[in-house]
């Protein structure tokens, strides 16, 4: 019989495996084609997330990881997956979301007042849908979901508690072998078969923790803010141009890093250096006490500050001395 604490290998091995399978047949379909979102040039098989999902879930049972958080992580993968092969209108895949997040909370939270169920279901969904908006560069939401999990993983272990920490480690061995064929040059994109049902787990995993007392509501936030931060700035920012913010954009910070001419590989790498300092900040800041707590806490809001001025200067001298070249 195989222990849990070889799930996360499992996670890697039957994540691999699978990409190899896929990759070598035509189970790697459907393609990814170019669009006005896109920063790729060329169609890519966009079904990759299956294998991370897949190997994840299987490594569950040997952990065993809570049935609250893997059943509707399935129940999301299977409706995108057919929404990466068919496409699904934009309706069923929003109740789809509603349904899994009212359903986590629910039965994770249902002893809650109903104003905190609700704020925890939209947060919840809210987070399902960001981790599929910044999954657009190469590399970029498979590293996410390698530290993200990885820093809940250790801050469980650390807790001495062992079924969150596996749970944390089996999805981020997952990932670890998707970015192995999704780095720069991609050969595969993990699609919502893979981004959607990461973004509710990382939502899932992180109120499970606050719930058992293992980490503060803010450290799964500081852990997965550079995903956070962009998303939601970027689309408050589109609302009050009054722009249609459901459509397809390339505006995150994340993408105007590619076409300022960073790259897919520089913007990564620039990305997990972000990812780390984020997550070790609030690792080491999870033993201090309150103030120091809130002093990284104010500490990384004004290097996010930083940053998105310094990209946004960047950016519009990107666009006028391109005017200047016409």
């Amino acid at each position: 019989m195989i222990s849990a604490s070889a799930a996360p290998a499992v996670a890697a091995l039957i994540a691999g495996g699978l990409l190899e399978l896929m990759l070598g047949s035509r189970l790697a379909m459907p393609l990814d084609r170019p669009n006005e979102r896109s920063l790729h040039s060329k169609p890519v098989p966009r079904s990759g997330g299956l294998a991370i999902i897949a190997g994840a879930l299987a490594a569950f049972v040997l952990v065993p990881a809570p049935m609250v958080l893997a059943a509707p992580a399935l129940a999301l993968a299977c409706v995108s997956l057919a929404d990466d092969w068919r496409g699904l209108p934009i309706a069923v895949r929003f109740l789809a979301h509603a349904a899994a997040a009212a359903a986590f909370v629910w039965l994770a939270f249902g002893a809650l007042p109903w104003w905190t169920q609700l704020a925890l279901a939209l947060a919840v969904m809210w987070m399902t849908n960001l981790y599929n908006f910044m999954d657009g560069a190469d590399g970029l939401a498979g590293g996410m979901t390698v530290l993200g999990f990885g820093f809940l993983g250790l801050a469980a272990l650390l807790a001495n508690e062992p079924t969150t920490a596996l749970t944390g480690f089996c999805v981020a061995a997952a990932a670890l072998a998707f970015i192995a064929y999704n780095f720069h040059p991609a050969r595969i994109f993990m699609g919502d078969t893979g981004s959607i049902p990461l973004g509710f787990m990382a939502a899932a995993l992180g109120l499970l923790g606050w719930q058992r007392d293992l980490w503060p509501l803010w450290y799964p936030a500081v852990v997965f803010s550079p995903f956070i931060v962009d998303a939601s700035v970027t689309l408050a920012r589109r609302i009050l141009r009054g722009e249609r913010f459901w459509h397809a954009h390339r505006s995150h910070y994340y993408q105007r890093l590619v076409q300022m001419g960073w790259g897919h590989r520089r913007t990564a790498l620039a990305e997990y250096a972000l990812m780390l300092v984020c997550g070790a900040a609030s690792l080491w800041a999870l033993g201090e006490p309150v103030y120091s707590q809130l002093v990284v806490l104010l500490a990384l809001a004004v290097m996010y500050a930083c940053l998105a001025v310094a990209v946004d200067a960047a950016w519009r001298r990107a666009r006028k001395a391109a005017l200047e070249t016409r």
